[in-house]
């Protein structure tokens, strides 16, 4: 299974807590950003024309900020330039504050399918202090033009003074507007951004607190039926986001666009994360990668065991001997017989315990020894 990922890198406001590759104050290059991107995808066509993309994802930045009809060309020019499966899972991420009635109409006829939303709190404050621009009744808005639909809500843990009140009606929120699944994440504060300061001075929940409103989020999904497929993730039987899943399976997938990140023919490379230099590169014909490296075998494996604990199908035995032509828990023998205790093992499968899943950086800590 292979992916297409396209960056769309503008937005109305940038987040206090973001530190994507985004620009709220250069909507005006939105045409002729596009119009790179479509000739990227047209650069890349020859040496991708053999695969077969089973998903395709637009995320940000915000991609339902910029004119739905760019939306439409890129998903015109992948299928004139790249193959897709027979039935692809095509998605794009939205900010409920830019969503209109039109744009969605847009969107299905280019053959999205999947819809992404930024909910991320039900408490309109909150969402203010984190330099959101929609609110609550934004979101309700926004889901109930896709009533029927097949949308994610994205619900975000570790706010300033957020409690487990809070985040049951975040999820009842999201669960009640429709959502088949949920995205429910810790906030990281990363250096450069305003929220590092609030972090800095001790203003945001420490590690054990945001742990304990993750359990309680956790309980209160699976009790109303919502399965967690990966550590941050959680949907309704058959619904798992298939690209990425894509990405936990160590599959391939291709970039477009400023700062995208490829993984192709066993080499990751990664694309310029200035936006003049990226619309220079396209207009002279040449592919803006700025970083191109052969991923070792040992890294592969690595990857490999990384990827697959954070998911609750854990790892195929079968599946990493297919790969490797070896067997992981002699690759990893160390770890695995220190980690033992944290793992339910069932056949051909060994996964973290679901108690431990949240902490599972601290499991895998000892396999990059």
């Amino acid at each position: 299974m292979s992916g297409i990922y396209l960056h769309i890198p503008f937005c109305k406001h940038k987040c206090t807590y973001c530190d994507f590759t985004s620009f709220p104050n250069r909507l005006g290059y939105a045409e002729a950003y596009m119009a790179c991107l479509y000739k990227e995808i047209e650069m890349r066509g020859k040496e991708l024309e053999n695969v077969v993309f089973d998903t395709v994802y637009f995320g940000g930045g915000t991609p339902s900020v910029i004119d739905p009809s760019y939306i439409y060309g890129a998903m015109k020019q992948i299928k004139k330039c790249l193959r897709l499966s027979k039935d692809p899972e095509i998605t794009i991420e939205m900010n409920p504050g830019t969503v209109t009635p039109e744009k969605i109409a847009t969107y299905k006829r280019a053959g999205i399918d999947r819809f992404s939303i930024g909910l991320q709190t039900a408490i309109d404050a909150q969402l203010e202090e984190i330099g959101r621009i929609h609110t609550v009744r934004d979101y309700l808005y926004c889901t109930s033009l896709l009533r029927g639909e097949n949308f994610s809500a994205d619900v975000m843990l570790g706010l300033k003074g957020q409690t487990e009140e809070d985040v049951r009606k975040t999820i009842e929120i999201a669960v009640g507007s429709g959502a088949s699944h949920v995205s429910m994440y810790a906030l990281t504060p990363e250096d450069g951004t305003p929220i590092y300061t609030d972090y800095l001075n001790g203003e945001l929940p420490d590690g054990d607190e945001v742990r304990k409103l993750y359990d309680f989020g956790y309980a209160l999904l699976k009790e109303k039926g919502f399965l967690r497929y990966e550590v941050s993730n959680f949907c309704k039987k058959g619904f798992e986001s298939r690209h990425n899943l894509n990405y936990w399976r160590r599959g391939e997938y291709i970039g477009f666009g400023v700062s995208a990140s490829s993984f192709f023919f066993g080499r990751r490379f990664t694309n310029t994360f200035d936006l003049d230099e990226y619309m220079k590169c396209i207009l002279s014909g040449f592919l803006p990668v700025v970083e191109n490296e052969k991923v070792e075998e040992k890294d592969a494996k690595f990857e490999f065991v990384m990827l697959a604990l954070r998911t609750a199908e854990g790892i195929s035995a079968k599946k990493y001997r297919e790969a490797f032509g070896s067997e992981w828990k002699e690759d990893f023998a160390a770890p695995y017989r220190k980690n033992r205790q944290y793992f339910d093992e069932e056949d051909d499968a060994t996964r973290i315990k679901d108690e431990y899943l949240y902490v599972q950086n601290q499991i895998l800590i000892g396999f990059m020894e």
